[in-house]
């Protein structure tokens, strides 16, 4: 009698592989179909309106564009309102002012945007003027490096990922910061009412005066912050961080 063996784990391999790539295949379908229902129920809310992209939207005005970083200062009026616009770059917010009055510079920031892409429009319903400053960053989430803190700051930051370090500097009248040094890009907000000096190290030196003044500086520039007003002023240090293209 001829005993003939039977060896049913390669059959068991391929019947557990064709099952992962059915729930991978229902979950891509799934994922199809999400994306499907959120852009179609965009298209209902903003039927007949045009859609455009951040970038383009009039009130949202590119004032800096440097590699992966786009500087937006963004402005509503009274009674005004915004394209729809969808956004698809993670996004650190500088809040100068909304429909109610100042806002001091509060820090925020939306990294969901790079994966998840969100439509909206604004309207300025109140009596003062809607201003934000925004820092969009193009890259891929991958920072570079792990090992890019600036020196010279002397407090941790506000906000801080992949993309984006932020920190919020108060200076007494008369005070400066040290000296400081970032590896990335940097761009200096003046969050509150002052007098403030952003002295770059070939001398040359920038004035803020008002909330929504800022200074650029790259990567590799050192710089310090002076407070040459009569009275307290803070002010936003905003880092690009560098990354990977997408």
């Amino acid at each position: 009698m001829k005993i003939i063996k039977t060896n049913n784990v390669p059959f068991q391999h391929d019947k557990g592989l064709k099952l992962l790539f059915n729930i991978l295949g229902l979950l891509l379908l799934m994922g199809v179909l999400t994306d499907w229902q959120t852009a179609l129920a965009q298209g209902e809310e903003f039927a007949g309106e045009k859609i455009v992209h951040v970038l383009d939207e009039p009130r949202h005005r590119t004032v800096l564009q440097k590699g992966q970083l786009y500087m937006i200062d963004m402005q509503l009026n009274p009674g005004d309102a915004s394209l729809p616009h969808r956004h698809d770059q993670a996004i650190l917010l500088n809040r100068i002012s909304n429909p109610d009055g100042p806002q001091l510079g509060i820090i925020d920031v939306v990294t969901s945007y790079a994966s998840e892409t969100y439509t909206h429009k604004i309207e300025n319903n109140g009596d003062n003027l809607w201003r934000i400053l925004a820092f969009i960053h193009d890259g891929n989430g991958e920072a570079l490096s792990d090992n890019d803190q600036p020196t010279g700051m002397g407090l941790e930051p506000e906000i801080e990922n992949n993309w984006f370090r932020a920190y919020r500097i108060e200076l007494a009248a008369g005070e400066s910061t040290f000296t400081q040094l970032h590896q990335n890009p940097s761009v200096i907000v003046q969050a509150t009412e002052g007098l403030a000096h952003v002295s770059r190290e070939d001398g040359i030196t920038r004035e803020l005066t008002k909330p929504g003044d800022w200074a650029f500086r790259d990567a590799g520039a050192s710089y310090r912050i002076t407070n040459i007003g009569n009275n307290p002023v803070i002010i936003n240090v905003n880092e690009i961080r560098l990354q990977h293209s997408k």
